[in-house]
């Protein structure tokens, strides 16, 4: 005996939109919960690298960071490599001039946190303009 002779035979059937819809609710709660963040950072401006040698500008300092991590600021080596050290030696070199130009050389062996800690000194000292001197590739 068949009791489901009445009855037709249902295919079964995969209803896309709600699973469209539980998606894009998630794609939405996602989107407003990712937080964007902002590191603070220093602004520098990167030099281009010119045949001719540029004239000294009367407002730069210049700062040469050697292979041993070593801080020289206008030809005067620092006692250490501290930040407040450095910023000290930035401010004495600067005296009076308003705004100077920071120029940073360091040594291409010289450690990556040695010339970050001159980016900091700087901009403790109130110096937001750091430029880096380049020299260029020998052919």
């Amino acid at each position: 005996m068949d009791f489901r002779r009445g009855r037709g035979r249902e295919e079964p059937e995969i209803n896309l939109i709600p699973m469209i819809d539980v998606l894009l609710v998630i794609i939405i709660f996602l989107m407003l919960t990712t937080t964007y963040a902002r590191f603070s950072g220093l602004e520098i401006n990167l030099p281009q690298a010119d045949a001719e040698q540029k004239q000294e500008l009367p407002n730069e300092i210049n700062v040469a960071v050697t292979a041993a991590g070593q801080v020289v600021v206008d030809k005067q080596t620092l006692a250490n490599g501290e930040v407040g050290t450095i910023a000290e030696g930035l401010k004495r070199a600067a005296g009076t001039r308003p705004d100077p130009l920071i120029v940073i050389s360091a040594d291409a062996k010289a450690t990556h946190q040695s010339v970050v800690d001159v980016m900091q000194a700087a901009q403790a000292a109130g110096y937001p303009h750091i430029s880096f001197a380049t020299q260029q590739a020998a052919h």
